[in-house]
This record gives structure tokens, C-alpha cells and sequence, in this order.
């Protein structure tokens, strides 16, 4: 640590934190200017990525594999393309009900022991998926 006098250190953290705020007000003006469908469609990205991932469809799939873990980002995604759809366009809620599908027999296929038809991840919201 280099020696400072009081006045100098309070300066730097002040400076310091004015370009922390600075950066922080941009990204917010950022996010601004984000359509919400650009926003729904990535978060719905970003679950299903992660679902795959927790069904073992990756680079490790004997140590990423967590079904439970699965079930959960399985379960927000339908919520979020069942709520989502009437905002966004038919092609976009297409393609985003397309993989939730996909997800949900990959889910089911490695399932050791089968849900119940309609009680699968987000068949609450999707109905039963075969």
C-alpha cells in the first residue's frame, strides 16, 4: 500500500465511486432501450441453456446432470413462455415452446423413475408432454 496522505486516498475513493456510478447509469440507460421481447426471449435462452446443461446434454453430462436441479429451470421456463406468449410474436413464442419441449422429453428420457403423465417439468402450465 502506497503512502498516502488522507486527503488524496478520500479523493481516489470518491473518483473511484463516481466512475462506478457512472457505469452502473449507463448500463441502466441500456437496458432501456431493450425491446421486452428481446428481454423474455433471452431470459427464456438463458433457462434453457441452463436446463440442458442440468440434463447432462453438455461437455460433462456424468458431472452436471442434476435432474432436480432441472425440474426447476424447466418449471420457471414454462411459466415464463406460457406468461410471455401473448406479448411477443407467434414465431418467437414458436421456437421457445419448441425447445421447452425438446427439454421436457430429454428430461423425461432421464428421469430414472417416470412422472406421472401431465405432472413432468412444467406440464402444469404446458399440459402433458409425450
Amino acid at each position: 500500500m502506497t503512502n498516502q496522505a488522507p486527503d488524496e486516498a478520500a479523493r481516489e475513493r470518491e473518483e473511484r465511486w463516481a466512475r462506478q456510478e457512472e457505469a452502473a447509469s449507463s448500463a441502466t440507460r441500456d437496458i432501456a432501450d431493450v425491446p421486452a421481447v428481446e428481454v423474455i426471449t433471452t431470459t427464456a435462452v438463458h433457462l434453457m441453456s441452463a436446463a440442458a446443461v442440468k440434463l447432462g446434454l453438455a461437455d460433462d453430462p456424468d458431472a452436471q446432470l442434476d435432474l432436480d436441479e432441472a425440474r426447476k429451470l424447466i418449471n420457471a421456463l414454462a411459466g415464463l413462455i406460457t406468461a410471455g406468449a401473448p406479448e411477443i410474436s407467434d414465431m418467437h413464442a414458436r421456437s421457445l415452446r419448441d425447445g421447452l419441449r425438446s427439454l421436457q422429453l430429454a428430461f423425461r428420457e432421464a428421469s430414472t423413475i417416470p412422472d406421472p403423465i401431465g405432472k413432468g417439468p412444467g406440464e402444469k402450465w404446458t399440459g402433458p408432454v409425450n
